[in-house]
Order: C-alpha cells, then sequence, then structure tokens
C-alpha cells in the first residue's frame, strides 16, 4: 500500500514537472505575449516593444541577491548603458508587492525603468521565472535569447564577474545569437502566493 501511495505521489509530481516545463518558453521560441501595469499604473504591452531588444528582469526589493546587485547598480549601469536600444522592465510577483513598495524601491534606488506589477504572478509563471534576480532577454522580433542568472557570480565574490546579459544583449546588437543562451539563474525564490 505504502509502495503504491509513493508511486502515485512521484508520478502526479512528475506530470506536474513536465506539464510546467512544456508550458514554460524555450529559448529560440516567440516570447509570450502579455501586458502589466507598472508602479504608476501605466501599462506595458510586450507586443508594444517590437523592433527592441526587451530585458525582463524579475525582482523582489526584499531578496539579498536583488539588494547586493542594486547596491552595485548591476541593473541601472546596463539600463542605461542600452538605453538607445534597449527597453528594460522589472517585474515583481512578489504577491504581497504593491505599487507603492515599488514606487519606493525605485525612489532609493534611482533608477528609471518601470516595475511591472505582477502579484497574481500569472507572468511570473507564464515566464517560468524561479528566482529574483531572473533575466530573459527577448530580440526585436520578439523571440526569447537568453534566460537565466544575470551573472556568473552567485556569491557575489568576483572582482570581474562575466555578465551574461550585458553579452546576450551585445551578441543580438551584433547580429549574433547569444551564448551561453540559458544558464541557471540564482537569488531567492519568488514569493507566488
Amino acid at each position: 500500500m505504502i509502495r503504491r501511495t509513493l508511486l502515485v505521489v512521484l508520478s502526479s509530481f512528475l506530470a506536474a514537472v513536465v506539464a510546467n516545463a512544456a508550458e514554460t518558453p524555450r529559448v529560440g521560441s516567440p516570447a509570450p505575449a502579455f501586458a502589466l501595469a507598472d508602479e504608476e499604473g501605466v501599462t506595458h504591452d510586450l507586443t508594444r516593444y517590437r523592433g527592441k531588444t526587451v530585458v525582463l528582469e524579475w525582482t523582489n526589493p526584499g531578496c539579498p541577491y536583488v539588494k547586493r546587485h542594486y547596491r552595485a547598480d548591476t541593473m541601472e549601469k546596463l539600463a542605461v548603458q542600452y538605453q538607445a536600444d534597449v527597453v528594460w522592465l522589472a517585474v515583481n510577483s512578489t504577491h504581497s508587492n504593491t505599487p507603492e513598495e515599488s514606487r519606493a524601491w525605485k525612489q532609493e534606488q534611482g533608477f528609471q525603468y518601470a516595475t511591472l506589477q505582477d502579484a497574481d504572478g500569472s507572468v511570473g509563471r507564464l515566464y517560468g521565472a524561479t528566482t529574483t534576480p531572473d533575466m530573459f532577454v527577448i530580440d526585436p522580433e520578439g523571440v526569447l535569447r537568453y534566460a537565466g542568472a544575470i551573472d556568473d557570480d552567485p556569491r557575489g565574490k568576483s572582482e570581474a564577474p562575466d555578465n551574461y546579459v550585458d553579452g546576450a544583449i551585445g551578441a543580438l546588437l551584433a547580429g549574433n545569437n547569444p551564448d551561453p543562451a540559458k544558464t541557471r539563474p540564482y537569488g531567492c525564490s519568488v514569493k507566488y502566493e
């Protein structure tokens, strides 16, 4: 009886994992369309940004990994460096997040890009975002070209980390495919409800 129960539980778990994997976008496939309001109530429709490279940055101001990257201006420097060619959008899928909290974080940190409000987690789940930060780079044709970590330095110990997002954007602007195109993201788990 225990063996049968264990088999049923394991089968259900594996079915859920496979179903989730099948639903999340793959690098090289069209990025899922969505529309979300930012911290000011302005709606951002992904299709509106066709013709530009788009970076989606899953964030949570309470996460120590996010805090470290914002203290180092990792995201802001890239957003400013590529602002002529790239639309940078933070996405907060934390179930308890509010627009007021996003505005306060933005003011405290001094960055200029929007923080999309995804408290129900629908877009985070659509993309398979698992950590904060978790990064997605979409090319001007709307194809997902990079998914994963911001860099190769999860512990924050490297003097010169390899910034995967910088590499992905640079490759796309040069007409090439990012290499690597997928890495394992690191950080805090996305706080879905």
